[in-house]
């Protein structure tokens, strides 16, 4: 698979990048970001492992190469004019999170052809750790956290608030993991460090918190309605930032890796119209399920909730529903 990559901030630098190294069957082919100074140091390290990579300043001689799929890596409000210009090319974008800054870009998002596909890649971790717990019918309740500190993480330009920086990962993990819709949301608090929400959902309630300002952690506990654990996912503190010395992968490269070799595995049908694409289920029947790819589709969902929290929020925490996908204006 031949990636592009438009915008070399840190996901690029510190994920992509090394997580392309590391997958097996994928190569970048290209790099794109109007800053030489970052644009080359993106190309480099991906030089040490062997191989060249275009660098150019526009996404328009990026396309230039032939590519099999582009990843969107740059701030958030360039994510739909950059998704267009692939889309107007023929390339399919993988759209890095938060899809867009409101719900109505993130269905102009959805609208494209061909529709891009979005990284929420913690799909490709806690997802691939608890799919097999979770039961597939019954009732859940769900505790989610997901915490980091923004200036550790040396974000080039990237100013958005917590609820869309790293709440929408929770967002999506709730309904990804629940295969449920979301409903209502409830008891919001929203600061620009930090958010809390109950998401409820079809069958699950799903109690989320998020800050980036505090050390890395990462949480997730799944119980049954007489409050059995049926699941638990833990990341981040000493034994994370020790993860080269006790063998544990970084989290970030874990995903985006898995992430990458899901996609080369549909390598082909990039290039058509794709159906919500199950990837790792295993053999046909088995016990393993699948974790889909996420979709522009997904983008609006999660768009929805984060909208319906803000409404929330300014309620004083009062119960908002969430607006089904396809009826928003």
């Amino acid at each position: 698979m031949r990636l592009g990559i438009a915008g070399c901030g840190r996901i690029a630098e510190r994920g992509y990048v090394p997580a392309a190294l590391a997958a097996e069957g994928v190569m970048i082919a290209g790099f794109a970001d109007p800053d030489p100074d970052r644009l080359q140091k993106c190309a480099e390290l991906w030089e040490r492992g062997g191989d060249q990579a275009v660098a150019v300043a526009g996404l328009g001689e990026l396309l230039e190469t032939p590519l099999d799929l582009l990843v969107v890596a740059a701030p958030t409000a360039h994510h739909l004019s950059l998704a267009e210009e692939a889309a107007a090319a023929g390339v399919r974008a993988l759209v890095e999170k938060p899809p867009a800054p409101d719900l109505a870009t993130a269905e102009q998002l959805a609208a494209l052809d061909p529709q891009p596909l979005l990284a929420f890649n913690r799909r490709f971790l806690q997802g691939h750790e608890l799919r097999d717990a979770i039961p597939t019918e019954g009732w859940l309740e769900l505790d989610l956290e997901l915490r980091f500190r923004r200036e550790a993480w040396g974000a080039h330009q990237s100013h958005d608030e917590a609820l869309l920086d790293a709440g929408i990962h929770l967002i999506d993990l709730a309904c990804h993991l629940t295969h449920s819709a979301p409903i209502a949301v409830r008891r919001a608090e929203i600061a620009p460090e930090g958010a809390n929400l109950e998401l409820e959902l079809t069958r699950a309630r799903a109690r989320i918190s998020c800050a980036t300002d505090r050390g890395h952690r990462e949480l997730i506990t799944v119980h049954d309605r007489a409050g059995k654990e049926l699941a638990h996912s833990a990341w981040g503190g000493i034994r994370t930032r020790l993860s080269a010395l006790t063998g544990r992968p970084d989290p970030l490269i874990l995903s985006l890796r898995r992430q990458l070799e899901a996609l080369r595995d549909l390598t082909p049908q990039l290039h058509h119209p794709l159906p919500l694409l199950g990837v790792g289920g295993g053999a046909v029947g088995g016990r393993r399920r699948g974790i889909r790819l996420p979709t522009a589709a997904d983008g609006i969902t999660a768009m929805s909730i984060v909208e319906a929290a803000r409404r929330s929020a300014e309620l004083d925490g009062a119960e908002v529903t969430v607006a089904p996908a396809g009826t928003q204006s």
